[in-house]
């Protein structure tokens, strides 16, 4: 056995890669506070009830373990959103908006669609308390903000509307198990499990189901379907906040298309939802949407929008940079004037790294008296 090798699914940043995250990082989150979102730091380990909240998805994906001081059940976040929650039910005031950002290590028990590892590191940002298209609007412009920051231009912003889908169940009065089974098809885009489900099962309106499903592509599908949902008056709302943002994203630096069929992987989305894309990745880099109400269970329902995503696995991709610094080699003294010099190159910028050995390939030497770079 290897002792250095690392379990399938978790990775690390070393040499330039970690310089790299550390710089994004900041900047990141200057970005944030700089548009009001507050830092938050929540913790890697929380009661498992707090970090599931409504959510089988989470559930599946957090790692348990019994709390010998307390005898109850704690899980490892695998998800920050449900945390921000409870955060957000803790401090929140009626009528008030509150931002927060965060940028943290996950664990999660297996990778999926969106997380490439077990251990990513999910960077984001969270709105709460406000109902309105405009706060979707500014969770999205963020999260493009964030985008142009790791170097990620040519852009195709995905949008759909989870309470399409959610208006259609509760309009064709299915059972739990239906709707997730519906929900399972939907997210995998299965046009022939969806014939052989409506084939074995007699419900309301399949053939909405049916036309749901292959409802995505350009601005035109929209005008689809308000004629395809016309007697929903639900759903027709939903249509109308994706036109909204057509009007406000068409034309500003991004390809767009619609998906109207879209469910997330988390079962807590609730509305307008949207995911970011490059042709140089086959999955989406940055992802998000509203899911108002998840922290009912904990006695507080709020209206709440964000975006999330994998600053790791954005790391680990990025170019390296043919303008890296040179590290300058200089010699172990106790000159005065060999000291303030270094502390005056690594102040213009310079990394410089003391040789113990004072070897011949050291970057620097006295020049009339003084301390100089070698040319």
């Amino acid at each position: 056995m290897n002792n250095w090798q690392l379990p399938e699914g978790i990775d690390e940043l070393t040499g330039e890669q970690a310089v790299t995250f550390e710089s994004i990082r900041r900047r990141l989150l200057d970005l944030y506070q700089s548009w009001g979102y507050e830092l938050v730091v929540p913790p890697m380990v929380e009661y498992v009830e707090s970090l599931i909240l409504t959510s089988n998805s989470v559930d599946q994906k957090t790692f348990k373990f019994l709390d010998s001081s307390s005898g109850r059940m704690l899980g490892v976040h695998s998800d920050i959103t449900p945390q921000i929650a409870r955060i957000d039910s803790k401090r929140s005031k009626p009528d008030k908006t509150d931002r927060y950002c965060y940028i943290n290590a996950i664990l999660k028990t297996k990778a999926d669609d969106f997380y490439a590892s077990r251990s990513p590191i999910q960077a984001g940002a969270e709105l709460y308390g406000y109902k309105g298209i405009e706060a979707d609007i500014e969770v999205i412009e963020l999260m493009l903000a964030s985008l142009s920051i790791l170097n990620t231009q040519g852009l195709t912003l995905s949008l759909g509307n989870t309470a399409i889908f959610n208006a259609l169940c509760e309009a064709t009065e299915l059972d739990k198990q239906d709707i997730a089974t519906l929900r399972d098809i939907f997210k995998r885009k299965s046009i022939p499990d969806l014939d052989d489900f409506l084939k074995d099962n007699v419900i309301k309106e399949a053939d909405k189901f049916s036309a749901l499903i292959s409802l995505d592509g350009d601005d035109q599908v929209l005008n689809k379907a308000l004629k395809v949902f016309a007697d929903f008056p639900m759903i027709v709302e939903a249509i109308n906040d994706l036109i909204k943002l057509n009007k406000v994203f068409n034309g500003n630096g991004v390809n767009l298309m619609f998906d109207l069929g879209e469910v997330k992987a988390y079962e807590y989305h609730n509305g307008i939802v949207f995911a970011a894309y490059h042709p140089s990745y086959s999955k989406a880099l940055a992802q998000g949407g509203r899911y108002n109400g998840l922290s009912q269970s904990l006695g507080v329902s709020r209206d709440a929008t964000g975006f999330s995503f994998d600053l790791k696995f954005l790391i680990q991709n990025q170019k390296s940079d043919p303008k890296k610094s040179k590290i300058l080699n200089v010699p172990t003294s106790d000159d005065p004037e060999l000291k303030a010099f270094i502390n005056d190159l690594r102040l213009q910028g310079f990394i410089v790294r003391q040789d113990f050995t004072n070897a011949n390939n050291l970057d620097v030497n006295k020049v009339d008296g003084k301390w100089a770079l070698k040319d």
